[in-house]
């Protein structure tokens, strides 16, 4: 490739392009492409770095830095899991139906990875996605409190077509969480999709937010139209843990 194209490529921001063109003319040379044949080619690395880059973006505004995938979880650790159910849910079908999803079960049976892979595959198909631990959603809203920003911590959680809310039932939650937790679940209920992940059963809710009325009201918006995963299991974190202290150094 000359200079002069090189720099004509950077200029049209053609980096899939330029990145591959080298190889693709000693190809096209190599078997006798045609210019249509050789076209499509060097069009198609292009779109797929372009398709990279903007699956890169979106992971990064919905602020999952490295976003778990189907492939890479361990079905054969927890074999209650449905995978039916979850690649069902993969499938994004929930999201155009803006119903909710919600995986209940103990720390380390795998709700969060399950979650954020579900996540991939929304910002894959062109769904925007959200994600936040319910810690926070709570310490966003406190901050706005403190630092009145004319609603936009709410409309961050409201525009998004996928709300993940992890880590429900780690520990207590603060004053006031149950209030900012309820005007999201409502603001949300039925016009885009939220799921949820919860270490305790959705009776201790109300204990877990200080407030029962209001832990009911969510729970009767959130599960009126959800899609519910319950896991039981050993914690698939502690495995690890088992195996070394069986096996000491």
């Amino acid at each position: 490739m000359n200079d002069n194209l090189r720099t004509t490529l950077k200029r049209l921001k053609l980096s899939g392009l330029g990145r591959s063109l080298d190889v693709r003319l000693q190809e096209a040379r190599a078997n006798n492409l045609d210019h249509e044949e050789f076209l499509e080619l060097v069009l198609q690395d292009e779109t797929r770095v372009r398709r990279g880059n903007l699956i890169k973006r979106r992971l990064k505004a919905a602020g999952l830095s490295g976003a778990k995938t189907l492939d890479r979880f361990n079905w054969a650790f927890n074999h209650d899991i449905s995978r039916k159910r979850i690649f069902d849910l993969a499938a994004c079908d929930f999201i155009e139906k803006a119903r909710d999803a919600l995986f209940i079960g103990p720390p380390g049976v795998g709700k969060t990875h399950l979650a954020q892979a579900i996540a991939l595959e929304a910002i894959k198909a062109g769904f925007t996605v959200y994600y936040r631990s319910v810690f926070d959603l709570v310490r966003d809203f406190i901050k706005e409190e403190d630092f009145p920003e004319e609603g936009r911590v709410l409309k961050r959680y409201l525009k998004p077509d996928l709300l993940i809310i992890d880590d429900m039932g780690l520990k207590q939650l603060p004053k006031r969480a149950g209030e900012h937790l309820f005007e999201v679940v409502m603001r949300r209920y039925e016009i885009r999709s939220t799921m949820m992940t919860s270490n305790r059963p959705v009776e201790e809710w109300g204990k877990l937010i200080g407030d029962v009325p209001t832990a009911g009201a969510i729970l009767d918006r959130l599960l009126q139209h959800a899609e519910i995963i319950s896991i039981t299991g050993k914690s698939y974190r502690l495995k690890d843990q088992a195996v070394e202290t069986s096996n000491p150094t």
